[in-house]
């Protein structure tokens, strides 16, 4: 028989576990994920700024950041497909990925209007200043944003759907780790 304490023990450790495996980790491979497509991003941004692809809409910080966060979606699509969320990859691919380039155009939303905001309306227009508003506070506020979208809708748990785990298939995994365990 156990003791209520070791029961509560039990319960905590389960408790922290469920945490561990349902968020942490997908929020450090989402975070590595996006450290890659983060380098993409501020590369091809800040070329454009430079000038080296030439004067037009894309060498403005707006649209720039536009340029860079489109090829950095599409190299954060791959990685979190086959990565982070790889084990709740829908098999509606096609749906998957448009709900994933809605998630992510919401993020970069975000994030352009706040350079928008910090360049045309409050004046700050030098490089520095572009890559604080682009590269750090819009992109960490777009960052959030895209996260909760990504884990909860684009490939968050969908009951009845054909081929998905079932809350059944939770428990009963979680049941052959305490058995395992014993």
């Amino acid at each position: 028989m156990t003791s209520p304490a070791h029961a509560s023990a039990t319960a905590a450790q389960s408790f922290f576990a469920k945490v561990w495996h349902q968020l942490i980790v997908y929020a450090l491979k989402f975070g590595v994920v996006g450290l890659v497509g983060f380098a993409v991003d501020i590369g091809i941004f800040n070329v454009l700024m430079l000038g080296v692809a030439g004067e037009g809409w894309w060498s403005h910080p707006v649209g720039a950041k536009f340029v860079s966060t489109c090829a950095a979606i599409v190299v954060n699509w791959v990685g979190n497909r086959f990565w982070t969320f790889r084990k709740d990859r829908h098999h509606h691919i096609v749906r998957e990925f448009v709900e994933f380039v809605v998630a992510s155009v919401a993020g970069m939303g975000v994030t352009l209007a706040f350079v928008w905001f910090t360049h045309d309306v409050l004046g700050f227009t030098s490089l520095l200043a572009d890559n604080i508003s682009a590269n750090v506070i819009g992109l960490g506020l777009g960052t959030a944003v895209r996260f909760v979208l990504y884990r909860y809708w684009v490939w968050g748990y969908r009951p009845n759907e054909a081929g998905e785990a079932t809350l059944a298939d939770d428990a009963e995994l979680a049941s052959l780790k305490n058995r395992s365990s014993r």
